[in-house]
């Protein structure tokens, strides 16, 4: 049964289950004809890397998931993917950050038909993600007090922010839930903010119906995110700006 959660003490975890993805990544991939595919090296950003830039990427993606996995922990409700990750793990062996793991390569699938470009960073977002969140659930144990647990949330909100920052200006690709918004946005026209609130409500309702865990961290998150992934944003280009040089042919995102 669904659960919606206040901020009650929390119930003995499923065995199955460990945790809690995105949010919220810029398609940085270019689209254009693979002849010019071939001769810009901005377009092949996405998969030619550097030891600094694949490190960046890797420790970004792993701060993300630990900060949802610190979201679930608090069990006052989870990101939208994650309710739906939660859910299927419920009815599955899988724990939720392999169900994460799977629901990411699925995703792929339906890129096929929208012709959406992956990058290095998109393998990596459905792998490292899935793996952090599972780590830390194993981890950090339950907390009781309601103040804990709203600083657990927090915390959580405030690692998805930085890890947002520094993976995403890597410029490695779209993650699967973000290359999907783009892949529909492009092929049905319509706005970016309808096509993305139609998928993360979907991925949310059908979380919910299998049992994932829904409540005032699920509204926190969607208030907070965005706040939380510029700042994650802005000191990343501060950063950089202050010294780290860029790979060759790669801009920094401008927001």
């Amino acid at each position: 049964m669904s659960r919606f959660s206040l901020g009650t003490r929390p119930s003995a975890p499923d065995p199955r289950t460990a945790a809690a993805v995105p949010p919220v990544d810029v398609d940085t991939t270019d689209r254009s004809a693979p002849s010019v595919a071939r001769q810009d090296p901005t377009v092949l950003s996405a998969w030619r890397t550097s030891p600094a830039r694949l490190a960046r990427l890797v420790v970004g993606l792993w701060i993300f998931g630990t900060g949802d996995a610190l979201i679930v922990r608090s069990d006052l409700g989870n990101s939208p993917w994650t309710v739906f990750a939660e859910g299927v793990s419920i009815h599955t062996p899988l724990s939720i950050g392999v169900a994460s793991i799977v629901i990411g390569f699925f995703l792929l699938l339906i890129w096929i038909p929208l012709r959406t470009r992956l990058g290095l960073g998109t393998l990596l977002n459905i792998v490292v993600i899935g793996v952090a969140i599972d780590a830390t659930l194993l981890m950090v144990p339950e907390i009781a007090p309601i103040g804990g647990r709203i600083g657990v949330l927090l915390a959580g909100l405030a690692l998805i922010g930085l890890g947002s920052g520094l993976y995403l200006g890597t410029a490695h690709g779209p993650g699967p839930r973000d290359g999907l918004m783009t892949g529909l946005h492009d092929r049905t026209g319509l706005p970016v903010g309808v096509v993305r609130g139609a998928i993360e409500l979907t991925a949310l309702t059908a979380g919910w119906f299998l049992g994932g865990t829904f409540g005032v961290g699920t509204v926190a998150f969607a208030l907070l995110i965005g706040p939380a992934v510029q700042m994650g944003i802005a000191l990343d280009r501060r950063v950089r700006e202050g010294g780290l040089r860029r790979p060759p042919g790669v801009t920094a995102p401008t927001g």
